[in-house]
């Protein structure tokens, strides 16, 4: 099915449900610990709950319905995306994606100077053409009704896509699955990939690797370790049980909030995410009907990933290669463990602010990056 518009429009009788289970919502007592150990803590719940009664949806789907929103069917799914031209012909065209707990709403802010970087201060010689999917099963994308919906699929999907738009060659983004996307979108057409940016690139630390580290790289071993045995339960219960927690995820917006919400508090650095951005993405979720659907993404994605650095290694990824650091990221990654997969990788930027949500947390931050990354390749190739 070639790509149609699609305008945005939640049924008043959603927006009045919604409200009314706000209103009767019922929470526990406090946590027992002063900090977030148990989980994200009561009181940042009923900040989250309060800030939710008087959040405008009706505005965010204004501003959604702003930018040019359409739905393609690929490989017998409908996919929703953006699809913002820039007004320069010399546009390069990029792939933007997202992971999970985001949402397209993580590009909102970045499509204005990276389509139309003269009206924001940057060069003509900067500009893209920029295509931002909800992943299956994510926004107004279709929910699957079969499995074998795993990144690579969505990879090839995406790839269609673009053809479907006019872009035989084009760069892409992502961080979080949007990594894992990119990642196997590149390795998948790397003919017509001219260049990956990534904020996790897909790369682990071999067993040698923790032998003789260097300071930084103890650093990030402890973290990912403690991440892994402290801060990963939700993945294990979206990677064996989606459906278990989706029944919550879809009868209760309180239990929704929390259960975003715990990953936008722990994940993104000291500035965080706005009460107001993740009240839109939680919203989102909420008001699509895909708790459910976005839990089972783990599902198919965790049996779809190399189950070690060697099996990565395996799967190596050709094209050039640009990352880009950010402090708080939970899963942080060597350069050298990243060489050993990313073959060709020019540049690795290490910031000294944000988190697993740049577009969110640091959306200049993330343009400048972008724009640098893709420089090189429009001069040089």
């Amino acid at each position: 099915m070639a790509p149609e518009p699609f305008e945005i429009h939640i049924p008043e009788r959603d927006l009045s449900d919604l409200r009314a289970r706000l209103d009767r919502v019922r929470l526990p007592e406090p946590e027992t610990v002063p900090d977030a150990t148990q989980g994200l803590e009561l009181r940042r719940l009923t900040a989250l709950i309060d800030e939710w009664r008087r959040h405008d949806w009706r505005a965010t789907e204004a501003r959604m319905n702003a930018l040019p929103h359409y739905r393609a069917e690929l490989d017998g799914l409908g996919i929703a995306f953006w699809h913002v031209r820039s007004p320069e012909p010399s546009a390069l065209p990029l792939l933007l994606t997202h992971g999970w707990p985001g949402s397209v709403l993580e590009f909102e802010q970045l499509l204005g100077p990276l389509t139309d970087p003269v009206a924001h201060g940057g060069s003509a010689e900067d500009a893209f053409h920029v295509v931002v999917p909800a992943l299956p099963g994510f926004g107004f994308s279709d929910r699957p009704h079969e499995p074998g919906w795993h990144p690579g699929r969505t990879a090839r999907a995406w790839a269609d896509l673009m053809t479907s738009l006019g872009y035989p060659r084009f760069a892409a983004h992502g961080g979080d699955w949007g990594a894992h996307v990119s990642t196997e979108l590149a390795r998948f057409v790397p003919e017509r990939v001219v260049g990956l940016h990534l904020t996790m690139p897909v790369a682990s630390p071999l067993p040698e690797d923790r032998t003789a580290p260097t300071p930084d790289e103890q650093r990030m071993l402890d973290r990912r370790d403690r991440h892994l045995a402290d801060g990963y339960g939700f993945g294990m219960q979206m990677g064996t049980r989606p459906q278990t927690i989706g029944y919550a995820l879809l009868d209760s917006p309180a239990g929704l909030a929390a259960w975003l919400g715990e990953k936008f508090a722990a994940y993104a650095d000291s500035d965080g995410v706005s009460l107001a951005q993740q009240l839109d993405t939680i919203a989102l979720y909420w008001l699509t009907g895909t708790g459910a659907s976005s839990s089972r993404w783990y599902w198919e994605a965790l049996r779809w990933v190399p189950r070690s650095a060697e099996e990565e290694n395996a799967l190596p990824v050709s094209v050039p290669t640009f990352c880009s650091s950010f402090p708080a990221e939970p899963w942080p990654t060597a350069r050298r463990w990243a060489e050993r997969r990313y073959r060709d990788l020019r540049s690795w930027h290490v910031l000294d602010r944000g988190g697993h949500f740049p577009g969110l947390e640091q959306p200049a931050v993330l343009v400048s990056e972008i724009r640098d990354a893709f420089r090189e390749i429009r001069t040089t190739g």
